[in-house]
């Protein structure tokens, strides 16, 4: 199968994308909020092209894959009642793989998302969530160390980065320890709030 292989996240100016100090009630983070504000602003005026690029982004996704991290902030063995941040209706709404170093079965959730968790690393869960997107493509929903993965690995295509004009001084980098990564621009789209970048990605000379 052919299926595209993307990513989107939002990043400060000193490249951040997420803060320090993750917590249950603050999962992203100390400051980051203001990466993130624009999500929520895009009925405003103005904010038109964003909202359409969002849904342009996931309209053609048939599977994501998460790290353990962006799915819920428990270490070790599984609490078999947490089921996620979204609450019993996941956004995903399509199949979700979980990376892990510890079993769980999979968990159906309302309206088609389904999260499925692989121990075997992030081949494996590329592998399984290929087949389950069929001709649609795979999203690595992130977070950023999941995204990084995939890009020193050379399995991303393209890369969405939403430029957020701020500085954050601290938290964690997408592109920290990825060596020999060429990105070839594609579209750049502006907004008042936001500078949306789209790269097609090269894979890492090793």
């Amino acid at each position: 199968m052919n299926n595209n292989v993307t990513a989107n996240l939002a990043v400060s100016l000193d490249g951040y994308t997420a803060g320090p100090g993750q917590t249950l009630d603050n999962p992203f983070g100390t400051g980051a909020d203001a990466l993130t504000a624009w999500m929520f602003e895009t009925d405003l005026p103005g904010r038109e092209r964003d909202k359409q690029l969002l849904s342009d982004i996931h309209a053609n996704t048939g599977a994501h894959i998460m790290g353990r991290n962006m799915f819920g902030p428990g270490r070790g063995a599984w609490d078999q009642s947490w089921t996620g941040w979204w609450g019993d209706e996941p956004p995903y709404h399509a199949p979700v793989f979980v990376l892990t170093h510890h079993e769980r079965a999979p968990l159906k959730m309302q309206g088609g998302t389904t999260f499925t968790f692989v121990t075997d690393g992030i081949e494996s869960a590329l592998e399984q969530a290929r087949a389950a997107a069929g001709e649609q493509d795979v999203e690595i929903a992130g977070g950023a160390a999941t995204v990084r993965q995939y890009l020193a690995a050379g399995l991303l295509d393209e890369l969405w980065l939403h430029l957020v004009p701020v500085t954050m001084g601290a938290g964690e980098r997408l592109l920290d320890g990825v060596h020999g990564l060429a990105m070839e621009p594609v579209e750049v789209i502006g907004s008042p709030t936001v500078t949306h970048l789209r790269y097609r990605v090269s894979r890492p000379a090793r």
